[in-house]
């Protein structure tokens, strides 16, 4: 499945490792095929009943950690849908409502796993991606801890939902 506009000129970008100090992120150049996001979910829950299908996986980090849009309200589009990280280790979270707030992230210096990780305010900003949210969001920029903390408070039932999913 191609990527919607947006995404595709996001991921043109690049996303600056910096020595462990900028953003561990693989941006992929379209969503993965829904018949490996099923293996990976499967794989990653333990749980050959797991139903995957409501991820569109659209980038890694270097450890195999998946981000996703999870396909949480049927009536959104897919960039009104929430971000999620999914990681190797077990990490979890919602690390943003919607893709305009997942721009802000970007811009606060976070990538899909430090937001899990690492969700602290300190971060260096990065100024490509804050130019790109200035011109694409349309919401307005705010601090990592407030950007997760809406998040969350959004979609507070997904790392219940994921753990449910384990075994």
């Amino acid at each position: 499945m191609n990527f919607p506009p947006l995404i595709a000129e996001l991921h043109e970008r690049e996303f600056d490792y910096a020595d462990g100090e900028g953003m561990d992120f693989e941006p992929f150049q379209s969503f993965l095929p829904p018949e490996e996001v099923q293996d990976w979910f499967k794989a990653w829950t333990g749980n050959k009943e797991a139903d995957g299908s409501k991820f569109l996986v659209f980038g890694k980090d270097g450890s195999g950690g998946f981000a996703a849009i999870w396909l949480a309200n049927e009536s959104a589009t897919v960039l009104d849908q929430p971000v999620v990280f999914m990681g190797s280790e077990g990490e979890t979270g919602v690390v943003a409502k919607n893709f305009d707030d997942y721009l802000w992230l970007l811009a606060s210096g976070h990538g899909p796993y430090e937001a899990v990780a690492y969700p602290d305010d300190s971060k260096a900003k990065s100024q490509i991606f804050a130019e790109f949210a200035r011109a694409h969001s349309g919401s307005t920029a705010r601090a990592p801890s407030e950007l997760l903390a809406a998040a969350n408070s959004a979609y507070p039932a997904f790392k219940n939902w994921v753990e449910s999913q384990c075994r």
